[in-house]
């Protein structure tokens, strides 16, 4: 006899879960006859379209009662199919089901009005009963298709009248399509055990079996075979909208295909032994007590984390057990003990450094590695890293999950761990940056990343420069006075010795520092201002010892003084109640003044916004006072190119927020042209002064909601041909201008759809005369939307339009480009996931929400759960149906009527 193992039920501490997959099946259309005479039927979702909206709840029940509240899937808007493909997880866990659990599974469908069985406005779509045990007591597993009984609320009783699986009937000899069905039946078996790894896989020969199966048609007679069963199903389905709820059920020609989970041994349900009462309750009562009939003590219910513990006694519940968290954030002695018995063993061995994993193990360190930085490693895994940690070496991805394998505690196994470092091949950039990140506190690991940052030129150093400034919170600098703070970091002193050496790093990492030491909030404390201050100055003193260190020094103080005379003006006009005309000649009669020093500068002065640019002098003339609540100003100033600059100065605002998502999208940019893919993005430069300043670089285009009123058939193709028309060209413009704003809509589509950019309409949607499209205002990222039910990508008809349409091949061309940005960025998720997390703690509105998730937010839209392929269908679904949707044309004629409004 073969021996057989399986598991307990009841050793099995796991919550019930159970993943809706879709819904198969279809119906005809109800008649008009029916829907005349039973009128409430049309407001029903599912008789308005094959693809409404559903939604799926599933409760636990035994013994004819429910054992837990129902689990709702998520809201999802099908186009193609009802497909969730989500896992569902049950407040309750399988070793305490009784042997007759099952799942209760409801398909809801909206209806206004009601009906029977209605919970609010949904009414059953149709229900299905589906045992958690079989017959011979093992727990259920893997993928099973279960009958929907139309308009039914699912039957939770032991005798259930909607039964997911139904028994087989005998066929009748000479029945039409017994041998296809039987063969169907069987090799729905085999592939159910093939999925389940019942039988091993060979792939070849699995290939030329599915494409056997296919050649003999049997596809083809279960299509016909499911066909027939609709066709005889409908005629049940349309009558029973109408019948008594009370007649016999039948199911109806759909199928819902659930999942649940598989575990490595079969589960064979095992009951609870309970332990005998307490000796206390066999002590004699007293005479006076003896015919008293005690009740049970109250059930007591205890909050999370709240046990109750009986006493010595045996009474019980007199005594609770206290959730303490010092106590629950020390590590497990036992585990750590055997932490330390297992890299013991690893620890000082001869043979480690030539240790090689096998096939198997070699592949389960692979899958660790493409773990995504957010991810957590478990003990196992850890220790798995160490016992490898030299073979390692030689991977430069596995740095990052080998420094988090280390226990840094430990001074033996810091210090191996240390100088294993100095042996590892050289890393990428993306992972030297995450060294630099919250949760990597060790001098050692720190001082390893920042000699990778030493390789990058300027140019690339310039892309990370404000993350690295944040990443200074990091550092175990001291906040003491007199103390520099090259003795305690070693990113600090490689930060200021680069900014001192190139002028345009050390202009940007003067003001980035200058806005740290100027946010006071509470959230950063005292102790953050005077460790930037002290940045600040060691800077300062780093540029003496330069040749011309003393001119940069009186450079970065004249543009402090610049930037201090335009934010007196732009607070006084802030604050003043006149009109707008007399706001403007206010300006311009301030700029005008000599006593400013504003109408020449001399010697030129490098922007701070950006240094390459040089100014010679102001504009008056050109001012611009805009209408909105901090009243910006537009300046323009003369530069040493004969050209003319235009800025946007703001006071009362805090900009650190759309400066971060500028450089994010100027980051994406170069990512993309490294893999060849230029989408002629144009990001506008953007730079916080203060916590409540700053300028941006004023680029000439028009919003579309500006040119929608312009222009009135295809407003944008309208105002691109007007700017360049070509008779010759494609819709009568210019190839080239028609190109750069197909690829720069692709690039901007897809950028802040994975940033969550939000509150998107036509009035920060603009249109540059050349082509080049792009976004402002970033004052809503990770997902946040002042407006319900917003899309996650906003392509508005107006662009569709400028391409031709939808059916258009520009349009076409523009999927295209979408599909492999998305594809060239999520190959560098792990560099813009470092960035978001290194900006945990930069004060910044949307991250500050939420400081733990800002990372886990972007790395949702990359979904890296799914592979390449399965990922751009995804986007395209999003594109599809953000195309087809109404919600957003509503939200901009909305934001239309509320600007008119105002104006």
């Amino acid at each position: 006899m073969e021996p057989f193992s399986f598991a307990t039920s009841d050793s099995l501490d796991y919550p019930v879960s159970i993943r809706i997959i879709n819904l198969e099946g279809a119906e005809a259309p109800l008649s008009f006859s029916t829907l005349l005479e039973h009128p409430e039927l049309r407001h029903i979702g599912s008789n308005q379209s094959p693809h409404s909206d559903l939604y799926v709840t599933v409760q636990v029940w035994a013994g004819s009662k429910p054992l837990t509240v129902p689990v709702q899937t998520a809201y999802k808007s099908f186009r193609n199919e009802r497909r969730w493909n989500e896992w569902l997880t049950l407040p309750v866990n399988y070793s305490t089901l009784p042997q007759n659990s099952r799942l209760a599974i409801t398909i809801w469908d909206v209806s206004p009005t009601g009906g029977p069985g209605a919970q609010g406005h949904a009414i059953p779509f149709g229900g299905t009963t589906l045992p958690l045990f079989d017959k011979d007591n093992q727990l259920h597993k893997g993928r099973q298709k279960c009958h929907v009984y139309r308009h039914r609320q699912a039957d939770g009783n032991d005798d259930s009248r909607t039964p997911a699986i139904l028994p087989k009937k005998k066929a009748k000899k000479g029945a039409p399509q017994d041998k296809e069905a039987e063969e169907l039946d069987r090799m729905e078996k085999l592939f159910k055990k093939h999925e389940m790894g019942e039988i091993p896989r060979v792939d070849w020969l699995d290939q030329l079996v599915f494409r056997g199966f296919e050649k003999r048609g049997l596809q083809s007679a279960r299509s016909s075979l499911k066909r027939a069963q609709q066709q005889k199903a409908t005629q049940v389905d349309a009558s029973n909208a109408v019948e008594d709820a009370n007649s016999p059920p039948e199911p109806s020609s759909f199928l819902l295909n659930v999942e649940l989970p598989r575990f490595d041994f079969p589960i064979v349900f095992a009951d609870h032994e309970y332990p005998p009462p307490p000796v206390s309750s066999y002590l004699h009562p007293s005479s006076s007590q003896s015919n008293i009939v005690l009740k049970p003590p109250p059930e007591v219910q205890l909050g999370p984390g709240i046990n109750a513990v009986e006493d010595d006694e045996g009474y019980g519940g007199r005594l609770i057990r206290v959730y303490d968290p010092e106590v629950a954030a020390k590590d497990n002695p036992a585990e750590s003990k055997h932490r330390r018995l297992v890299r013991g063993q690893h620890r000082n061995g001869i043979l480690d450094k030539d240790l090689k994993p096998n096939a198997k193990v070699r592949d389960e360190l692979n899958m660790i590695m493409a773990y995504s930085p957010t991810h957590t490693l478990s003990p196992e895994e850890k220790d798995l890293i160490w016992k490898f940690r030299h073979h390692l070496t030689r991977n430069k991805k596995a740095i990052t999950k080998f420094v988090k394998s280390v226990n840094w505690h430990d001074q033996s196994e810091s210090r191996q761990a240390a100088q294993i470092l100095g042996k590892w091949t050289d890393i990428d950039v993306d992972d030297a940056l995450e060294l630099l990140g919250p949760t990597f506190d060790n001098s050692a690991v720190r001082a390893f990343a920042v000699d990778r940052l030493r390789k990058a030129d300027d140019q690339e150093l310039l892309l990370y420069l404000l993350q690295l400034v944040q990443a200074l919170k990091y550092e175990h600098i001291s906040p003491q006075p007199g103390h520099e703070v090259s003795q305690d970091s070693s990113l600090a002193r490689f930060l200021i010795s680069r900014a001192a050496n190139n002028f345009t790093l050390g202009n940007y990492f003067w003001w980035y520092v200058m806005v740290e030491c100027d946010d006071k909030s509470l959230d950063q404390g005292a102790d953050n201002q005077a460790i930037y201050g002290k940045v600040a100055y060691d800077f300062m003193t780093e540029l003496v010892k330069k040749p011309d260190g003393e001119e940069t020094r009186k450079t970065l103080k004249r543009q402090a003084e610049w930037i201090a005379i335009l934010s007196k003006i732009s607070g006084e006009i802030k604050e003043s109640n006149e009109s707008i005309a007399k706001r403007t000649e206010r300006v311009k009669h301030f700029l005008a003044d000599p006593r400013n020093e504003l109408v020449s500068i001399d010697p030129p002065l490098p922007l701070p916004l950006d240094p390459s640019v040089e100014i010679i002098g102001v504009v008056p003339e050109e001012t611009v006072v805009f209408k909105s609540s901090l009243h910006p100003i537009k300046v323009s100033f003369k530069t040493t190119s004969g050209r003319k600059y235009p800025i946007i100065f703001k006071t009362g605002d805090d900009l650190r927020q759309d400066q971060l998502v500028i450089q994010i999208i100027t980051l994406m940019d170069d990512l993309l042209q490294k893999e060849n893919l230029d989408l002629k993005l144009s990001p506008y430069k953007i730079l916080a002064t203060s916590t409540s300043a700053g300028l941006s670089q004023f680029v000439h285009s028009m919003s579309f909601q500006s040119i929608t009123s312009k222009y009135r058939n295809n407003p944008a193709l309208a105002y691109l041909r007007q700017n360049n028309p070509d008779s010759q060209g494609p819709m009568g413009l210019r190839k080239e201008t028609l190109d750069t704003f197909v690829k720069s809509c692709a690039g901007y589509c897809v950028i802040t759809y994975i940033l969550g950019v939000g509150d998107r309409h036509l009035d920060n949607l603009l249109l540059a005369p050349d082509g080049h499209f792009f976004h402002a205002d970033f004052g809503y990222i990770l997902g946040r939307d002042p407006k319900p039910f917003a899309p996650a990508m906003k392509l508005s008809k107006e662009m569709v339009d400028c391409m031709g349409g939808s059916g258009s091949e520009h349009y076409r061309q523009f999927r295209q480009y979408c599909f492999l940005a998305y594809s060239a960025l999520r190959k560098n998720c792990n560099l813009i996931l470092n960035l978001f997390t290194l900006m945990a703690n930069a004060n910044i509105p949307d991250i500050k929400l939420e400081p733990d998730k800002a990372a886990l937010k972007v790395k949702e839209r990359f979904h890296l759960e799914m592979d390449e392929e399965d990922a751009i269908r995804h986007l395209e679904r999003i594109m599809d149906d953000n195309l087809n949707a109404l919600v957003p044309v509503v939200i901009d004629k909305l934001h239309e009527l509320v600007q008119a409004f105002r104006a």
